[in-house]
């Protein structure tokens, strides 16, 4: 069974998208405004949110905000009418895992839910992924560097479980966007630039050497050493 929070204040969109999840594969809960859907998230967990952009009581990036604030990694489906490319990549920044246009098709949004979640059931129940001093537990999202802890978000983890996954190779900027942010368009800002030198600034706290290193004009590279 699929838990999924719906936070969407139009009813008719709503009513689609409570449709097309049914059971017996799904359990939804619906939340009308921003404060609910805020409220359902911190007290139940959920497999996936579907979030629309746009909330009469707050932004829905406010509330995704809020979200991966209080390190609630729960893949969101941002959905919205604003389709251009400068609102994709600013829902994904903002800690989106995946963004629809409205309007959408029913089925395509299950199908989406079911990529989110086949992203973090890649492996087995005690799958390690190992790489000079870093290690990656695939199952409870959860990083160490030397034997020391680093606290990631959602995004941050598959960008570092993609690198782990190649260690030595050289991975461009388009790779990546594709691969952990699921678009196949080029980013017109610094998106990915943005993203890598967080998470090497949260490995280096470690008081270790961040593993990732900048090839110029290529991409990065995570070491193995």
């Amino acid at each position: 069974m699929i838990n999924v929070l719906v936070v969407e204040d139009d009813a008719a969109v709503a009513a689609v998208i409570l449709g097309r999840l049914t059971e017996p594969d799904y359990a939804t809960r619906h939340a009308r405004t921003g404060r609910e859907g805020l409220a359902c998230a911190q007290a139940e967990r959920f497999d996936v949110i579907t979030l629309d952009r746009l909330l009469p009581d707050m932004d829905g990036l406010t509330l995704l905000g809020r979200l991966r604030a209080e390190q609630i990694t729960t893949p969101v489906l941002l959905l919205s009418s604003m389709g251009d490319v400068g609102h994709r990549i600013a829902g994904l920044r903002a800690g989106g895992d995946d963004y629809m246009v409205k309007p959408f098709s029913p089925d395509e949004l299950a199908m989406r839910i079911e990529v989110l979640l086949r992203r973090g059931r890649e492996y087995p129940a005690d799958a390690v992924l190992r790489v000079g001093g870093l290690e990656l537990d695939l199952i409870k999202r959860q990083a160490w560097l030397a034997g020391e802890h680093v606290p990631l978000l959602h995004k941050e983890f598959r960008l570092l479980e993609f690198m782990a996954r190649h260690p030595g190779q050289t991975i461009n900027r388009q790779m990546l966007f594709e691969q952990v942010w699921g678009y196949f368009f080029e980013p017109s800002d610094n998106l990915i630039n943005v993203h890598v030198s967080k998470l090497r600034r949260k490995l280096e706290r470690t008081g270790h050497p961040s593993p990732i290193r900048t090839i110029k004009g290529e991409g990065y590279r995570l070491d193995p050493a």
